[in-house]
């Protein structure tokens, strides 16, 4: 990225056009988006495109058509929104990052072809895999782990496992694609297989002891197909020429853009809330809800629920992460907008959240006695294989507008709950938590209600609705700044240091109506067992 222009203020136009601009493209579970910043790392346009995961064979998966296509419209997007604002063309940009859902498997012969679907991390088909390596390393392995991918695949004995060359997450092909380089940001690359805190690279002893499970039984060793590790703030490559034509099919992009390391969106999401220091935090809370905490020290215990991944500098982090969180809330809030549009009104998606959310604060402090499960996929942290949403009340339940919608916020946080009070045995010390995602755009409402689940404080950062794409665009514009500030120091005094956020602390009554409704939803897990069986 080009250095700043020392005493001269220069307009957006002038600094698009001499580079002073940083991009960042994040593939999300229903959006890709694409940020664009300036050198105050402040975002001055955007673009992006939905898409949706399917269910192909049992599997979850993305076509890399789509991939491609969703990158090369939302980039588009941002271009025209550059040239309607600015009245400029989008040739170079400073720096790019790319970030993407973490996990997963996407594993290429040598003459780089795909050899089996993406399997994402919504995939739990690698339970024996996760048993064996848990055991095995001492050291929680998820289902949704790339290495538990790899390992089930070689329990079950695919046919593909000895043809593979190289295999990664979806932000390291893309980021391969298109600068032609195999490597993996730290924290990404920490929910691909263990990562030494010490060293910031994959722990060697537990290589070791995976080389030893498979035993010469195929052509490869295990860090010959996976991605070299790098940390914030290191070179990654740069566009090629058929990387830029592949991002911009117009060809006005030129070559030559260093790129940052490619991250997931676990490491973006910390670098977008200012949660990359020791005892500092952040909730992600989209399709997935995961809370990150920066450790001083490692757990006492292996537990299962808690993943042990990285910052992108190379830090230690605690990740308590469910697979659902507002799939369902959206489902019902499109039959809300069902009812108004068969009703003859018309409401803006976001007033429609809004005035449903803020209903949720009107409700019994327990939800009413309401239940709901979320459960769109499996979910790990209760032990739950398969998704079936559902809703369950007792006659003599409070069923109203309000009770309705604080359940199914506080069922958003319900197995995260679980996990969190997992770390409080552990005595992990956590002095602030940052919230960020589309749960917390109405003002005040998601955050109350997490506040109650973690009984903590939780701050919203006017930056938090920009989400991942704005943290690795912020990623890559440190890329000029990693020689003289770490990047805990670079978000603190470049990035955040005039952000203004808000604070909630948990209300007692909050907290109290919280741990009631935990206690339902815990005791009514045989429900969803029980759906399982007998809904097909």
């Amino acid at each position: 990225m080009k250095s700043h222009t020392g005493g001269i203020n220069l307009t957006i136009k002038e600094k698009i056009q001499q580079g002073q601009t940083a991009l960042g493209i994040e593939l999300g579970s229903t959006r890709i988006k694409a940020v664009l910043i300036d050198d105050q790392q402040k975002p001055i346009a955007s673009g992006s495109f939905e898409w949706e995961n399917q269910l192909v064979d049992g599997i979850w998966t993305y076509d890399l058509e789509t991939v491609w296509h969703g990158l090369q419209q939302s980039y588009q997007a941002l271009v025209k929104e550059v040239a309607a604002q600015y009245q400029v063309s989008l040739t170079t940009i400073g720096a790019i990052g790319f970030s993407a859902m973490m996990h997963g498997y996407l594993a290429f012969d040598a003459q780089d072809q795909l050899l089996v679907p993406f399997r994402t991390w919504r995939n739990a088909i690698t339970a024996d895999a996760e048993k064996e390596l848990t055991d095995l390393f001492q050291y929680n392995i998820p289902q949704r782990w790339s290495i538990a991918h790899l390992y089930q695949a070689v329990l079950n004995q695919e046919a593909h496992v000895p043809e593979i060359a190289f295999f990664t997450t979806l932000a390291g092909y893309v980021h391969w694609q298109l600068t032609g380089e195999k490597v993996l940001g730290v924290g990404d690359a920490s929910g691909m297989f263990p990562i030494d805190p010490k060293t910031h690279d994959y722990d060697a002893a537990k290589v070791a002891q995976f080389d030893g499970l498979i035993a010469d039984k195929y052509p490869w060793k295990l860090t010959e197909i996976l991605p070299k590790v790098l940390v914030a703030g290191e070179t990654a490559g740069t566009l090629t020429a058929a990387g830029a034509q592949l991002l911009d099919p117009s060809g006005q992009l030129q070559a030559g853009i260093p790129l940052c390391p490619p991250e997931g969106d676990a490491g973006t999401g910390m670098a977008a809330t200012n949660s990359v220091a020791r005892r500092t935090g952040n909730v992600s809370a989209g399709t997935s809800v995961f809370a990150m905490i920066v450790l001083e020290k490692e757990l006492q215990q292996v537990h299962p629920e808690i993943d042990l991944v990285t910052t992108p500098a190379g830090d230690l982090v605690a990740m308590v992460h469910a697979n659902n969180c507002s799939s369902d809330i959206n489902a019902w809030v499109k039959i809300f907008r069902e009812f108004a549009e068969a009703s003859g009104f018309t409401i803006d998606t976001d007033r429609l959240y809004e005035v449903l959310f803020t209903q949720a604060l009107q409700g019994d402090a327990d939800g009413g006695g309401l239940l709901t499960y979320g459960y769109f996929s499996g979910e790990n942290i209760t032990k739950i294989p398969e998704g079936r949403p559902l809703f369950v009340r007792t006659p003599d339940s409070h069923f109203n507008l309000a009770n309705f919608m604080r359940v199914h916020l506080f069922s958003a946080f319900g197995a995260l709950h679980i996990g969190m009070k997992i770390l409080a045995q552990e005595n992990v010390a956590i002095d602030k938590v940052y919230g960020h995602g589309g749960i917390f755009k109405t003002a005040g409402v998601g955050q109350k209600i997490l506040a109650a689940a973690m009984d903590t404080p939780v701050s919203v950062m006017e930056t938090a609705g920009e989400g991942g794409a704005w943290g690795i665009a912020v990623l890559a514009d440190y890329l000029q700044y990693r020689e003289n500030l770490s990047l805990a120091d670079y978000l603190n005094q470049k990035v955040f240091a005039d952000t203004e956020g808000t604070e909630v602390a948990p209300d007692p009554r909050d907290v109290t109506g919280f741990n009631d409704f935990a206690a339902r939803y815990q005791n009514g897990l045989p429900i969803e067992t029980a759906a399982i069986e007998f809904l097909q």
